[in-house]
């Protein structure tokens, strides 16, 4: 007979294509198979933070988890009002600032500078020009990198204590 170990859930909403491949090189680098924690990654397809709040509130309207968070940039609809949301949804904000290439990029130390569009250049090279695929993440965003971000990026040190690390 097997032994059944209690899962613990969680839900983490990426607010794009982009933050859904970054989530799942991480699910794949710090939740093994059987180590009781059970990781669900979507994508809430952009159009700012407010829908990425709104749109997480969504899906767990319809299931239960025991945590839940959203990766969203804050250059877009993240004010006091999605702020205040999330907090009433229990949703624990992950803030990419202003955007998530600018946050990668400073992690691997390169100067995030400029607008959205010219930071998805700027960080293109670094996961082979196809920022959707998760395998493109390794490279640069290994544990080591992203241990040693921890202290300057307040996003990938609650994301990785989320993964129990």
């Amino acid at each position: 007979m097997a032994i059944w170990k209690a899962q613990r859930t969680m839900l983490i909403v990426g607010e794009g294509r982009h933050e859904e491949a970054f989530l799942n090189h991480l699910k794949q680098l710090y939740v093994p198979r059987g180590c009781g924690l059970s990781v669900t990654i979507k994508n809430a397809r952009g159009k700012g933070a407010l829908h990425v709040i709104k749109w997480t509130a969504g899906q767990i309207a319809n299931a239960d988890y025991d945590t839940v968070a959203s990766l969203l940039d804050t250059d877009t609809g993240w004010d006091a009002k999605t702020e205040k949301l999330a907090r009433i949804k229990k949703i624990q904000v992950l803030k990419s600032e202003p955007c998530f290439e600018a946050m990668l990029l400073r992690l691997i130390g390169k100067p995030a500078i400029g607008d959205a569009h010219a930071l998805k250049k700027q960080f293109a090279p670094f996961v082979n020009n196809d920022a959707t695929q998760r395998e493109h993440y390794a490279q640069y965003f290994g544990s080591e990198c992203l241990n040693a971000g921890r202290g300057k990026e307040p996003a990938i040190d609650a994301l990785l204590k989320l993964f129990g690390n």
